[in-house]
């Protein structure tokens, strides 16, 4: 269950591209996590949600920094959306944690969850947030990556297998959850929280207020263009 945090209150809106027109784009979610669905909610936008195909996310290309992965599949992910709707300007995003050089994505079972948790505990790490907004009916799109700086104070063999035992682990990158109250977890200065559960909305906001005159225009073919600048991934 989802902790009501104070960053679930106040988050900054801003009104979509083209809102003043008779007919705007609505604004669809390419995700399936509740996270940002929340997220979303809380700060008062309208959305449908679309998740992306599984397929939509490769893993990571040859010499990619964490910075690099979550821009291409935040891209990817708004394509994956974009190519299957008429009209709709698309949210996608993607997180990682990265710490010592080691891109941490989702858990694949409780044992890769230990791993990743022993790995950061002590230690400052980033979350890294890509996020994609491509509007169908222009054909535009933009691209940008939020950081977030966060110390996890060293875990106690209690601590850490009273998280694994949640399961609370499950479907978040680095094997965490900010919103979920662990007071072991603190961001570093004023960075956004919003940021670690999955999607900034402080940049979100800017994003939304800036996109005419930011955004780039599609030129080649979204989704052949993506699959062949992806045939390094493994």
């Amino acid at each position: 269950m989802t902790k009501d945090l104070p960053l679930m209150t106040d988050l900054p809106r801003a009104e979509l591209p083209g809102s003043a027109s008779p007919n705007p784009e609505s604004l669809i979610l390419a995700s399936g996590s509740p996270r940002r669905a929340q997220l979303l909610s809380a700060a008062g936008y309208e959305f449908s949600v679309q998740p992306a195909a599984d397929s939509a996310e490769c893993g990571i290309c040859s010499r990619e920094t964490a910075p690099e992965m979550v821009a291409r599949l935040a891209y990817r992910k708004a394509a994956d959306v974009v190519a299957r709707i008429d009209d709709g300007l698309v949210l996608a995003a993607d997180t990682v944690a990265s710490c010592v050089g080691n891109i941490l994505g989702k858990p694949h079972n409780r044992d890769h969850a230990e791993e990743m948790l022993r790995l950061l505990s002590g230690r400052n790490h980033d979350v890294f947030t890509g996020i994609c907004l491509w509007s169908r009916r222009h054909e535009k799109f933009v691209v940008d990556v939020v950081r977030t700086r966060l110390q996890m104070s060293e875990l106690t063999e209690e601590q850490l297998n009273e998280h694994l035992d949640s399961l609370r682990w499950e479907g978040k990158a680095g094997a965490f959850g900010y919103q979920d109250g662990n007071d072991w977890l603190n961001v570093i200065g004023n960075d956004s929280e919003s940021n670690v559960v999955g999607l900034s909305m402080e940049r979100l906001a800017e994003l939304l207020e800036n996109f005419e005159q930011n955004a780039e225009k599609i030129t080649t073919p979204t989704i052949d263009s993506i699959e062949s600048s992806d045939s390094s991934c493994s």
